[in-house]
């Protein structure tokens, strides 16, 4: 089979092999290219030694030469070509203490994760598949090279490689790969948050989130995020329900768009609902103040996993308002529009849909039918252009300053005041209605 190789990368596999060394282009770029799509990038191994490559290429940069990695660099592309290598012994689950260059490609080959990232290809040699990739690729399995429990031994990171990989691709992963998993899970506690972060945001966009059920059954998610075990062990005997919180969240998140804050934030608006469950005298549970305490336990959550600031900041959002009540009139739209900020709204919608889709059928006309109406209204006030924030309004500080009014906090109360009008009424928000009431508040 022929792989068609960017034509930068078929020069640097040519140079190389004119100057007598072996390359390939190796890994992920292969895999993907046999499953019809384009690589986000291409990655290199050649037999050739660090050194070696750097005498043949005029433009490298030194990426990770000690692991036998550089950089080429052709126009403004950059392209790894990392050296055939035998890593030594792995001593924190995730590095090897030394690595030795070898011209052997086959052990190059056998220290990597899975068979379908183990296959290489140049055009003299076509397809190098020495440990099945091919077909695992054709039978849709996630299986390691070699012996699955060396494979995690030597990095636990590949744990959750192996289940992202099951969710981005729909594989299934085979059953020795799985007792492995089972086995070393708990390793993933010697791996950084940062990486950790990673894999579970990539397997959270892909084509198959709920995916994340398989890290529960393999024990993964009892290290990286126990709060989501404890949902899962959560029954909620409710008319609006008819899953337990964990199974109401993987819904959830199938539900809604490949988008990385709403997938997260859909994952995680209830996971306070386990500490807040109450049974009354009926045997209905109840989940009082679930919505306060899953925004907080979220953003320990990510804090702990070393998210960003903004991803926090609206995942908190979405959380806060997934469960918050919009009256079914334009000027209700309008004040929660305001209330969550105009430029959440719509994200915030998206997940109380997801959120409705994921409950049980109880009711489930009339809930769809309110949340079409408000949706309706929120997009015929975007297409009027109507106020719903101060800076919407028809004056601003300025005005006011030039009304006479002092500069200081008062500014603010009086275009919240003005705010509170135009809310209500967005006929007012003109210049000279507001000035008018500016002036009736000076007197």
């Amino acid at each position: 089979m022929q792989i068609k190789l960017p034509d930068k990368v078929s020069y640097i596999i040519e140079k190389l092999e004119v100057a007598g060394y072996e390359a390939y282009a190796v890994g992920g770029c292969v895999r993907d290219s046999l499953l019809g799509r384009v690589p986000d990038d291409w990655d290199i191994t050649t037999s050739a030694n660090p050194y070696e490559v750097k005498e043949i290429f005029p433009r490298t940069i030194d990426t990770g030469i000690q692991h036998g990695t550089v950089t080429v660099m052709m126009d403004r592309d950059g392209f790894e070509v990392t050296t055939y290598r035998i890593d030594g012994e792995y001593e924190d689950s995730r590095h090897p203490k030394e690595v030795i260059f070898t011209r052997n490609l086959e052990e190059d080959l056998k220290r990597r994760d899975f068979t379908i990232n183990a296959m290489a290809y140049n055009d003299r040699s076509g397809i190098v598949d020495i440990f099945g990739g091919m077909d695992d690729l054709q039978n849709k399995m996630i299986r390691c090279v070699g012996e699955a429990r060396e494979r995690f031994t030597e990095d636990a990171l590949r744990i959750m490689r192996a289940v992202r990989f099951s969710a981005q691709l729909g594989y299934a992963i085979e059953e020795n790969t799985k007792k492995a998993i089972i086995e070393l899970a708990p390793n993933l506690k010697n791996i950084s948050a940062e990486r950790i972060q990673v894999e579970l945001v990539k397997l959270l966009v892909s084509p198959n989130p709920d995916f994340i059920r398989i890290a529960y059954d393999l024990g993964i998610t009892t290290v990286i995020l126990p709060e989501f075990d404890k949902a899962m062990e959560t029954k909620q005997n409710n008319p609006h329900h008819m899953y337990t919180v964990g199974e109401h969240l993987l819904h959830c998140v199938k539900d809604i768009r490949a988008d990385r804050s709403l997938r997260i934030a859909a994952l995680l608006h209830d996971i306070g609902k386990p500490d807040t469950k109450t049974t009354d005298e009926d045997g209905i549970d109840h989940f009082y103040g679930h919505v306060e305490l899953s925004e907080e336990m979220a953003a320990k959550i990510l804090k702990r996993l070393k998210f960003d600031n903004d991803t926090i900041t609206k995942v908190r959002k979405y959380i806060r308002f997934h469960d918050y009540q919009i009256g079914e009139t334009p000027k209700a739209v309008r004040r929660a529009m305001n209330k969550i900020g105009v430029e959440y709204f719509s994200q915030v919608m998206e997940i109380k849909k997801a959120d409705m889709q994921a409950q049980s059928l109880y009711q489930r006309e009339e809930k769809e039918a309110r949340w079409q109406q408000v949706y309706k209204l929120y997009q015929e006030i975007l297409v009027k252009a109507e106020c719903v924030a101060i800076k919407d309004l028809a004056i601003n500080g300025t005005d006011l300053i030039r009304l006479g009014i002092a500069q200081g906090k008062e500014i603010g109360e009086v275009l919240n005041q003005l705010l509170q009008e135009v809310l209500d009424a967005p006929e007012k928000n003109t210049v000279e209605y507001l000035t008018a009431q500016v002036e009736n508040y000076r007197k």
